[in-house]
């Protein structure tokens, strides 16, 4: 592995590239989710609030339901608050991959407690904070925006997108500095060796860094897999729910596309 090809590993790690899966499904309106409730929200506004998995409130008011329909209700509403969940570890676990390979490259070409290394980990754990902090995640408390889950790079990105651009530009900034000094020698008859001794090093973290990332690269991939099948299946529920109590039929969370399921469309 040469260099050039280190260097093009940094980027993807933090792409779309090293989540392959995709989903066709898309959240239509923000969801709040806390233990005592469930809330469909847009511009901040509660359209739909489910309390306890028992009482149902469209736009303030008190729907009344049967027994049917409140097990329409609970079946759904304990289906958003396991997907929920799920699309933030997802977003958390694929960011962190990415970060620990950046880390880990850092720390082999500059020495795990150098400078360099140390200052990259500061901002990682930076970010890491932040990215929870988007999704409001405390405890039993989530928050999901508006999502097209078919970009799972803008939802594991979103707002970070500028700092992560930085640190991949610091990272590989400090890769080349850390090539160049290890190149650096007085003694002109050495250089041959030293340049040997940096690309040997170079190769093996790659390769490391190849390995390191296959297999959970791949299990985040089969989760995501497995969450788009559960969101479908939702969009299932939830068009069970809307037949069952027409007044949830214009306010519709979950939408699958063409390609994500056959003779599933829902329309406005």
């Amino acid at each position: 592995m040469k260099i050039n090809h280190l260097l093009f590993i940094i980027p993807s790690l933090f792409t779309s590239n090293a989540i392959a899966a995709h989903c066709n499904v898309n959240f239509n309106y923000g969801v709040v989710i806390d233990p005592a409730h469930l809330r469909i929200i847009k511009h901040g506004q509660t359209l739909v609030q489910i309390n306890h998995e028992k009482q149902l409130f469209i736009r303030g008011r008190e729907i009344q339901l049967s027994p049917e329909q409140q097990k329409v209700i609970i079946e759904y509403a304990q289906g958003i608050r396991t997907q929920v969940p799920e699309i933030v570890a997802i977003a958390i676990e694929g960011i962190d991959l990415g970060l620990k390979a950046v880390n880990k490259i850092i720390g082999g070409l500059t020495g795990e407690n150098s400078a360099a290394h140390q200052k990259i980990q500061e901002k990682f754990s930076e970010m890491q904070e932040r990215l929870r902090l988007r999704f409001n995640q405390s405890d039993q408390n989530f928050y999901i925006a508006p999502q097209d889950f078919d970009d799972f790079d803008e939802i594991i990105a979103g707002d970070l997108e500028t700092e992560i651009q930085e640190i991949v530009s610091d990272s590989i900034g400090t890769i080349l500095n850390a090539v160049g000094d290890a190149m650096t020698t007085s003694d002109n008859d050495d250089i041959e060796q030293r340049v040997k001794a940096i690309t040997e090093r170079i190769e093996k973290i790659g390769e490391n860094i190849e390995i390191d990332i296959e297999k959970p690269t791949d299990k985040l991939n089969s989760k995501t897999i497995k969450f788009c099948q559960n969101l479908i299946q939702l969009d299932k529920k939830e068009t069970q729910m809307q037949k069952s109590i027409p007044q949830l039929r214009q306010y519709d969370l979950i939408r699958t596309t063409a390609e994500s399921t056959v003779n599933h469309k829902k329309t406005d």
